[in-house]
């Protein structure tokens, strides 16, 4: 009961808690609301036709993800949503007015090159992908006249139907060009419509566009929307070049949702975007990136269907698109890739760099240049440094600021120090939960538990240095100052934590673009511990010396201890946040017509390893393995270079295993496997560089996704990618080598050279991902419980020398 005889100090500490508590708790509500566009009120398909219709949009996406279902590369499902977004354009050139011109085209694309991704470097090679392009402009327009360009993509991972990503992206722009027609809009400048059929495959579709169309060096401004989710905020992740894209979106978008915090970890993301096509490979043109954010569990997996998608996102995105397109349509601005070039070369002026910008709750954006930013984040550093002097001067000497200095300094320091404490302790408990426990992120389907376990404890690591800061010593004499100890602590804690923050800012206006099974939760606990730190951090001067207290710091200690202890009963997974699960059926052949192995190989992304699954798939343990022991130990690995076929992904992947089959059905499925042959003997140069000609036959497949070549040895040159080999990779333990990704539908097969510069013999591994599963593979499949997501494919390997 002697927790319950409170001091005075107590109960006032206790008073502003619950305060804060409340501060806190209201402004997360409004944020809420905010990102997942709760203010927003989506338009039904009865709405006028001047306006942009979330109900309209969502019957594409039923059509695109329901009725055709997945739309990968290889399947038709692809072709059968290029034939309906063609349809739906032509319906809407039967409808415009005599005072709009309106150009349809299909394209077919071929390409080759190399390019990074997740720090790989990897050549691509594609052929017979579809574009569908739409060009709306006014009669009076010339071909040659800039433009302003929209992208969205309409193909989809394997095993997803894409109703977000992009479903949602195809229905979005249909909408808005129906918009553009219907409104009696005449655009001033050319506006290009692009529904791109290849960009889960890296981005090809806006590559093919970009070095082929004749309408690429024409186009002045794009945007690309894109989705890793199914809806709420949608975010520009990324603009540029210079500053003028985001100059645009500040004035003219209805709902700004924008940071430019968000390019700046932007490269941290394992994934890529056509904005890269568009803005720096292959073009300097000035756009936008924006992307749904909110959803993610449902990103790239079965769950992402139309009953997902987050009312209101559409809508608030379609309004800000039709604002934008107008806006760069009127641009003095909006030039062509001629003009661009020509401003460049006539000027000495330095592009302008990416602007300061971020939004207040969607309904304003802030936005100052680099520049300013230098200006504005100085001056509050500045009045740390001056504040000592101009404190003291009317009462103390030099020599008593220099002392309000260091104390200043001290509190800098101090507050420092409870930033990282707010950090390593959520992380150190975090640790010592999974200790104890029996899986990790037991947070992930339940993300407030993530909360009540790390917010109580990173206040107590914020507050800790306030406590200690009690015992150090202060550099001024209190006597020859009108303030008490504590009140002289406040001051330094308070001008310490502003030059703390001011610091953090400044630093940050002059960097542009910041380069197992305890770590999910210990990354999770760590982010929870710098956002608290960053929120609450800035009010600990003022309120620490209420909160230091030690019932208070055992109450936090204390809920932390039993949020814990409670957030250990929670399943980590359920139907609304799924456990992920590759599974792949295997087949190394050694011809056309010879099987030499079969099995089924699993894997998994997060810390929950396979163990985890199958412990709670029994029935597949059972078909798998019979009534054995299934451990690490007693099942093969399957090792990286069997999942070559989804390369540079399967660096993602933890350990995986591999179950043998028999050939049976393979042999039932299948009268042809891929095969490559030489086609022309091999020739040796007079430099005694000797070249190989190949043949790739994709035998009897049914939905190829992808072909990978992977080439160890002494390669010199290819007739791939402009003759350039990119740089070696590794896969696994293997030697260095290199890889080409080879995509496309085609009844021819594919041929191609290599030449090595040494009479030394080349390793070619390939594998073939199709899509197209057995009837024994769907039966294993279904046995998985509801709440694991599992996309399942066929990889065929096969090795040859040369």
């Amino acid at each position: 009961m002697s927790f319950m005889r409170l001091s005075a100090g107590d109960v006032a500490g206790f008073k502003v808690l619950f305060a804060l508590m409340i501060l806190y708790g209201v402004s997360s509500y409004f944020a809420y609301s905010a990102i997942h566009m709760k203010f927003v009120a989506p338009l039904a398909a009865d709405a006028p036709l001047d306006r942009f219709s979330e109900a309209r949009a969502i019957e594409h996406v039923r059509v695109l993800a329901e009725e055709i279902g997945g739309r990968q590369v290889g399947t038709p499902g692809l072709q059968q949503a290029a034939e309906y977004i063609k349809k739906q354009l032509e319906l809407l050139k039967e409808r415009a007015g005599s005072n709009i011109r309106i150009e349809i085209e299909e394209t077919v694309v071929n390409g080759s090159f190399n390019m990074m991704f997740l720090g790989n470097s990897l050549s691509l090679t594609y052929r017979n992908h579809t574009n569908i392009v739409m060009r709306i402009s006014s009669v009076d327009s010339q071909e040659s006249d800039p433009s302003v360009l929209l992208n969205g993509h309409f193909d989809t991972p394997p095993g997803s139907p894409g109703a977000g990503d992009c479903g949602s992206c195809v229905a979005s722009l249909l909408e808005l060009a129906r918009l553009g027609i219907d409104s009696g809009w005449t655009p001033p400048r050319p506006i290009i419509f692009l529904f791109n059929g290849a960009e889960e495959l890296f981005m090809l579709g806006s590559h093919g566009f970009m070095t082929t169309h004749r309408w690429r060096d024409t186009i002045g401004a794009f945007i690309d929307i894109e989705a890793s989710g199914t809806g709420g905020f949608d975010l520009v992740c990324q603009s540029g070049p210079g500053s003028w894209p985001s100059s645009v979106y500040a004035q003219s978008a209805i709902y700004p949702m924008a940071n430019s915090a968000a390019q700046d970890v932007f490269g941290a993301v394992p994934g890529d975007t056509d904005y890269r096509m568009f803005a720096t490979d292959y073009g300097d043109i000035p756009g936008l990136d924006i992307i749904f954010l909110l959803g993610g569990y449902y990103y790239h997996t079965s769950y992402d269907t139309v009953d997902r998608l987050l009312p209101g996102s559409m809508q608030a995105r379609g309004d800000n698109l039709f604002s934008l397109m107008k806006a760069f349509a009127n641009s003095s601005n909006l030039l062509t890739a001629q003009e661009r070039k020509s401003l460049r070369d006539s000027t000495s002026q330095p592009k302008g760099g990416r602007p300061i910008y971020f939004d207040y709750f969607a309904r304003f954006l802030v936005l100052y240049s680099r520049r300013q930013a230098l200006v504005y984040h100085t001056i509050p550093f500045a009045i740390f440094l001056l504040m000592p002097l101009l404190l003291r001067l009317p009462t103390g000497s030099l020599y008593t600021s220099f002392n309000s200095y260091c104390d200043f300094l001290k509190g800098l320091l101090c507050h420092a120090c409870g930033i990282t404490f707010a950090i390593l302790l959520p992380i150190s408990l975090s640790v010592l939960r999974l200790l104890f426990s029996g899986h990790s992120m037991n947070w992930f389907a339940n993300p407030f538990l993530a909360f009540l376990m790390f917010v109580p404890c990173s206040i107590v690591g914020l507050l800790a240095p306030t406590i200690i800061w009690r015992e150090i010593p202060l550099s001024q004499d209190v006597l020859t100052l009108a303030l008490s100890r504590e009140e002289l602590a406040d001051e330094a804690r308070f001008w310490g934590a502003f030059g703390f923050y001011n610091l953090l800012t400044l630093v940050s206006s002059i960097i542009c673009d910041p380069f197992g099974y305890f770590v999910p939760d210990a990354i999770v606990a760590a982010v929870v511990g710098l956002v608290t730190g960053w929120c609450l951090g800035p009010c600990i001067p003022v309120v620490g010396k209420w909160l230091a207290k030690p019932r208070i710091i055992q109450v936090l200690l204390h809920g932390s201890v039993i949020a814990m202890a409670l957030s250990s009963q929670f399943f980590p997974y359920s139907n609304d946040a799924p456990k992920r699960v590759v599974f792949q059926h295997t087949v190394q052949t050694i011809d056309a017509d010879q099987v030499s192995e079969v099995s089924f190989d699993f894997a998994v992304v997060d810390s929950n390893s396979l163990m985890f699954v199958f412990h709670h798939a029994p029935d597949v343990v059972k078909e798998l393995y019979g009534d054995k022991e299934l451990s690490f130990d007693t099942v093969p690995e399957s090792n990286t270079q069997r999942w070559t076929g989804i390369l540079p992904i399967n660096a993602l992947f933890s350990r995986s295993l591999k179950f043998p089959k028999t050939t049976a059905e393979i042999m039932k499925e299948y009268s042809k496997f891929p095969l490559l042959t030489s086609h022309i003997s091999p020739s040796i140069s007079t430099k005694g560089s000797r070249r190989v000609n190949l043949e790739f036959s994709l035998g009897s497949l049914k939905e190829v996704w992808v072909a990978v070549l992977n080439i160890t040895g002494p390669l010199s040159n290819w007739s791939f990618a402009d003759n350039i080999v990119p740089a070696p990779l590794r896969i696994g333990n293997g030697p260095p080598s290199y890889a080409c990704r080879l995509s496309g539908t085609g009844h021819e097969n594919w041929t191609f050279w290599l030449e090595a510069n040494t009479t030394e013999p080349l390793r070619i591994d390939v594998a073939v991902l199709d899509l197209h599963i057995t009837e024994q593979t769907k039966e294993l499949k279904g046995l998985f419980p509801s709440w694991m997501d599992v996309t399942a494919f066929t990889s065929f390997l096969s090795s040859y020398t040369v």
